[in-house]
């Protein structure tokens, strides 16, 4: 049985694309019964209303998605108490925003660093460009792999914890659980 939040806390799923973010995301958002925000979710619905198109339309999307993230945390962790966002946060960018949020709200936050190798992802990614299922908006084919943008946590207070996708799973899923139930059990100081 999962802990139960008492207080508002956000928990972070971050890292760079094709690192596991979103299965990770959903199996935490079933165990703690919590709402799960995702950057890709929102970027998709403003692909299907303003279209897709290329690097720098992408971006902006990416942007606006983030945005959007932004804007809801304080009314959903007044809702809810946990709320998880998921995204490949920008260190430097998004860092200030958050925690302007967290400091404003009051919240604590713990992040969870999503990681796999190079190789590893870039097969992810040709996966994802192959599957029917996948919104055509991603431009999966155009991630570089060799950078390592959002592999990284950001200039946030609070827990810092890693998360290796290419491990076993099940494993890595129950050493996250051990420490964010420790956290959302925990009373906030």
């Amino acid at each position: 049985m999962p802990a139960q939040c008492t207080d508002s806390r956000l928990l972070l799923i971050t890292g760079p694309p094709a690192s596991g973010k979103t299965r990770l995301a959903r199996a935490l958002a079933t165990r703690y019964g919590c709402g799960l925000c995702s950057k890709d979710q929102i970027k998709e619905s403003l692909f299907d209303v303003l279209g897709t198109g290329d690097a720098a339309w992408s971006r902006r999307l990416s942007d606006a998605s983030f945005a959007l993230l932004f804007i809801w945390v304080p009314q959903l962790l007044a809702a809810h108490g946990l709320v998880l966002l998921e995204g490949n946060f920008r260190v430097g960018e998004h860092d200030a925003p958050l925690r302007a949020l967290l400091e404003r709200s009051g919240t604590g936050a713990v992040q969870v660093l999503c990681l796999a190798q190079p190789a590893t992802r870039a097969a992810r990614l040709a996966a994802r460009a192959a599957d029917p299922g996948r919104h055509r908006g991603h431009r999966d084919l155009n991630v570089d792999v060799s950078t390592a943008g959002g592999a990284d946590f950001l200039d946030l207070p609070g827990a810092r914890l890693r998360f290796n996708s290419e491990a076993d799973w099940h494993g890595e899923l129950a050493a996250c659980c051990t420490e964010l139930d420790r956290w959302v059990s925990a009373p906030k100081v």
